[in-house]
């Protein structure tokens, strides 16, 4: 498997992280006072979930800059 591809992979996996722990964080707020570590528990997927996308965002920009073809107009 190619770099991109590890990278798409991750990004899933953590879109996958990332719902569930909102999902904990919604579920436990019924239950009470929560610990500031659920509270905060969804920022470090989101983070990475933010680079991973950055990163995807801008591979078919980067592809045609080393192509040395001219942007879509």
């Amino acid at each position: 498997m190619d770099w991109n591809a590890w990278i798409r992979q991750i990004h899933r996996w953590l879109s996958i992280v990332f719902t569930v722990t909102v999902i904990a964080n919604f579920a436990a707020t019924g239950l009470g006072e929560l610990p500031v570590w659920v509270v905060y528990s969804p920022l470090l997927p989101l983070f990475l979930l933010l680079f991973t996308g950055l990163y995807m965002f801008v591979l078919p920009y980067a592809a045609r800059w080393r192509s040395g073809r001219p942007a879509a107009q």
